[in-house]
C-alpha cells in the first residue's frame, strides 16, 4: 500500500476516531432531546472534525477541547 502512496492510520489515531465519534453523538442525541443547540453542535463537531485532522496529536487536542466545552455548556 505504501508503494501506491497510502498510509493506514495509526490504532490510536483510530482509536480516537472512535472514541471522540461516540461522545459526539451521545451529545447530538442529548442536544436533540433536551432542545440545546450548542450541545448538539459541539456533539456534531465532534463526530465531524476526524476527517480533517491529519494527526494524531492534534485529533487528541481538539477532542479533548471540544469534550472540555461540551461539559461546560452542560454544567452551565
Amino acid at each position: 500500500m505504501q508503494a501506491l502512496g497510502i498510509s493506514l492510520p495509526t490504532p490510536s489515531y483510530l482509536i480516537g476516531t472512535l472514541l471522540f465519534g461516540i461522545i459526539g453523538w451521545i451529545a447530538y442525541r442529548h442536544g436533540r432531546r433536551q432542545g440545546q443547540p450548542r450541545i448538539r453542535w459541539i456533539g456534531l463537531a465532534l463526530m465531524l472534525y476526524p476527517y480533517v485532522m491529519p494527526q494524531t496529536w492534534l485529533l487528541y487536542v481538539v477532542g479533548v477541547a471540544l469534550c472540555v466545552g461540551l461539559y461546560v455548556c452542560n454544567k452551565v
